[in-house]
């Protein structure tokens, strides 16, 4: 009976390892992906919010009850090699919404794997995190454009900076050139990933449950804002014929500065919101849920 009982935790304990191996391979290949396609931000962002995974599972590693079903199993292993064969036939010279919705998919089929539908439960918070990764930024893409909105905040900055500046639908005009609002560039996924910030912030890190629904409405307005000012900027510079500074803040290392102010302001924001009278323990118990 005893012999029985250990080997059966040798099991457990062996199918759990060979868990954190699946996942930490699908994560590599994923990042690689945006690596290979040059989108270095989704990377950087990617690393960040698996890192806030990978801290929440090491936490709980011993409490975590590895109990699943054939069809859990069979689901989960259905999901993962869906997600894999429909991202290896996308070419990875151009993005694809695929790669950026398949750590949802892959994460959910692992985590069927190992504890069934019945144990999702005890992966919500790494779930929520990875669905904020890169389906938010998705949905978004799809279904809205906030090019014309973008457009109209930077031409609002612009005429508090003293310039003469008129704007027709996603196109800002300056006396000395004109500036279109691509869809690209309208902030969308500036405002998708300080999202996922406060979401890896109030999981992690809880606060008063009257700031939780607040905190998320902030880190949008840091990330439309933030970008506005990027595109305001961007104006001046073809006004004033710089190419070179125009490429260098529209694609190259400029444009990620700004997604690092977005990011600091926003860790600014809710170190305050931490450091003040109604600050929580930081740990996280069961009660302390931002729902």
């Amino acid at each position: 009976m005893v012999i029985k009982e250990i080997n059966t935790n040798r099991i457990a304990s062996k199918r759990g390892f060979w868990l954190w191996v699946a996942l930490s391979a699908l994560v590599a290949i994923n990042i690689a992906i945006f690596w290979q396609m040059k989108n270095f931000a989704h990377a950087g962002m990617s690393v960040l919010y698996w890192s806030a995974v990978y801290s929440l599972l090491w936490d709980r590693r011993r409490e975590i009850v590895l109990k699943t079903d054939f069809f859990s199993c069979i689901f989960g292993v259905v999901l993962i090699v869906t997600t894999l064969v429909i991202s290896s036939h996308i070419p990875t010279t151009k993005e694809s919404h695929i790669h950026s919705v398949s750590p949802f998919f892959f994460s959910l089929g692992l985590a069927l794997i190992a504890s069934g539908f019945s144990g999702l439960k005890q992966f919500w918070r790494e779930l929520l995190i990875i669905f904020f990764l890169g389906i938010p930024r998705v949905i978004f893409n799809l279904f809205t454009d906030i090019s014309p909105l973008t457009a109209k905040a930077a031409s609002f900055i612009l005429y508090y900076m003293g310039f003469e500046v008129s704007r027709d639908g996603v196109y800002i005009s300056l006396p000395q050139g004109t500036v279109k609002v691509y869809e690209g560039c309208s902030g969308i996924e500036s405002v998708t990933y300080v999202l996922g910030l406060s979401v890896i912030c109030l999981v992690m890190f809880p606060i008063k449950k009257r700031y939780t629904y607040f905190v998320p409405v902030v880190a949008i307005l840091i990330g439309f804002f933030v970008n506005a000012l990027r595109v305001a900027l961007m104006a001046i510079l073809v006004a004033y014929g710089n190419r070179e500074a125009f490429v260098y803040w529209h694609e190259g290392d400029g444009s990620l500065i700004f997604g690092m102010i977005a990011v600091g302001l926003f860790g600014g924001f809710y170190w305050l919101l931490l450091s003040g009278k109604d600050r929580k323990n930081s740990s996280f118990t069961p009660d302390d849920s931002f729902f």
